[in-house]
């Protein structure tokens, strides 16, 4: 049985990964679109050799965007549930790209995070990052399913009659 304190930490910690999380990937999504720009971003994503013209355009311009959203929802506790496999679907996206590109052995930039240097990153390093959001990840949706709705919110809706 949990404790009391216990029931009274957990969705704290819940919100301060929600925060965390949401600041962080609506942050890198800022940095694709306003400061490295939408042209280098396309050019990273050409590297990945996973898509090509014109659909690597497509899926740079969208990325970044698409962050930005998540990352405000989970800020600001909007679409807790949705934000959360929206997520999900992105680190799995970019696991399944940088896993394609570790693979076939290419040396390239990320451009995860709006990086405009060029170097080469370390594909252990970036492997054990989404491990790490994997597991705010699951922390936050096993809080949220072993609490009493501090973390998803409210109770189930009725509909009238």
């Amino acid at each position: 049985m949990a404790s009391r304190k216990s029931n009274e930490i957990a969705p704290w910690v819940a919100l301060a990964l929600r925060v965390a999380l949401g600041g962080y990937f609506a942050w890198s999504g800022w940095e694709k679109v306003f400061h490295t720009g939408l042209a280098e971003f396309t050019r990273a994503v050409g590297n990945y050799r996973i898509v090509y013209a014109p659909w690597d355009a497509v899926v740079a311009y969208t990325i970044p965007w698409v962050e930005m959203v998540v990352g405000a929802c989970l800020i600001l506790g909007l679409w807790k549930r949705g934000a959360l496999w929206a997520l999900a679907g992105l680190v799995a996206f970019f696991a399944i790209g940088v896993g394609h590109a570790w693979s076939k052995g290419l040396n390239i930039a990320c451009g995860c995070h709006g990086n405009a240097d060029g170097s080469p990153m370390n594909y252990t390093m970036k492997f054990v990052e989404f491990g790490g959001y994997w597991l705010a990840i699951l922390i936050i949706w096993w809080i949220g399913r072993r609490g009493n709705g501090h973390v998803f919110g409210g109770t189930k809706m009725k509909l009238p009659g």
